[in-house]
């Protein structure tokens, strides 16, 4: 029985992080972690996740629930992450990170931290997200230059990075099957007037709206045709349940860098 810490449990996020925990198989439930001042601490996680108690309170104090769990599932924000990133360090504990937004510099924490403890770091644990990752990257390398790329995401009102980190990592995907660097041909939205649009641009476009939980589409169009590869999220259950197979995963793992690619058996 892998034994699982929850950060940012009082959210939206960290109360379907909780169910998942709950109805799954294999884990349990260690600790739940909330920012200080945080209204919830001292709660019940499995009330606060709607649900039955699971007497489990939501506390601050990292060091207590790393001394109890065997891996902290993390969808925060980047500083409260790379904090805990450090604080797992320290005590030689896994790690699954679904956090977006984070810098270079933040990034960089990650990596380092991964040459001591063993990090799943994705920014999405959608299974079918995942599976887009791939169908898009074959979706390049069959159609080649001969398509124009765009990307287009859709989430709540509340989400605060753009473009998402799943479209992010889309573009990525699709840009290094094209051979192309994402940084030198990313185009974030377009005004005005822009000329014809250059074949080796990839473009993303974002819309922030209502409580959209989560879609993104990658579209490859030529002249006369186009694909299209598409996700649509309609529950946070999905990433939850996705997250809490790769905490499965992880414990037990070599130090290391990893991704759902990884734990979903997906990598070449």
């Amino acid at each position: 029985m892998a034994r699982v810490a929850i950060a940012g449990a009082a959210g939206r996020m960290g109360r379907a992080l909780v169910e998942a925990c709950r109805q799954a198989e294999g884990l349990e439930l260690a600790g739940a972690l909330e920012r200080p001042g945080s209204p919830a601490l001292g709660s019940d996680a499995g009330v606060l996740a709607g649900g039955a108690a699971l007497g489990v309170a939501v506390t601050d104090d990292v060091e207590a629930v790393l001394a109890r769990a065997e891996v902290l599932v993390e969808f925060t924000l980047p500083e409260p992450t790379v904090a805990h990133v450090a604080a797992c360090r320290r005590a030689g504990r896994a790690m699954v990170i679904g956090t977006t937004g984070l810098d270079g510099g933040q990034r960089r924490a990650v990596e380092e931290a991964a040459a001591e403890i063993p990090i799943v770091f994705a920014p999405n644990m959608s299974v079918g997200v995942n599976l887009c990752f791939r169908l898009a990257e074959l979706a390049a390398r069959v159609l080649g230059d001969a398509v124009d790329v765009e990307i287009v995401e859709a989430h709540h009102r509340h989400k605060v990075d753009a473009p998402s980190g799943t479209a992010l990592r889309l573009g990525e995907v699709v840009a290094q099957a094209l051979g192309r660097d994402l940084t030198a041909c990313a185009v974030y939205g377009r005004e005005g007037h822009t000329g014809a649009r250059p074949r080796e641009q990839i473009g993303f476009a974002t819309i922030r709206a209502g409580d959209i939980v989560g879609e993104h589409t990658v579209l490859f169009a030529a002249e006369g045709e186009r694909v299209e590869i598409t996700h649509r999220a309609s529950s946070r259950m999905t990433f939850a349940a996705g997250a809490m197979r790769a905490a499965a995963w992880v414990v037990g793992r070599p130090p290391g860098l990893y991704d759902m690619q990884d734990v979903l058996g997906l990598r070449d």
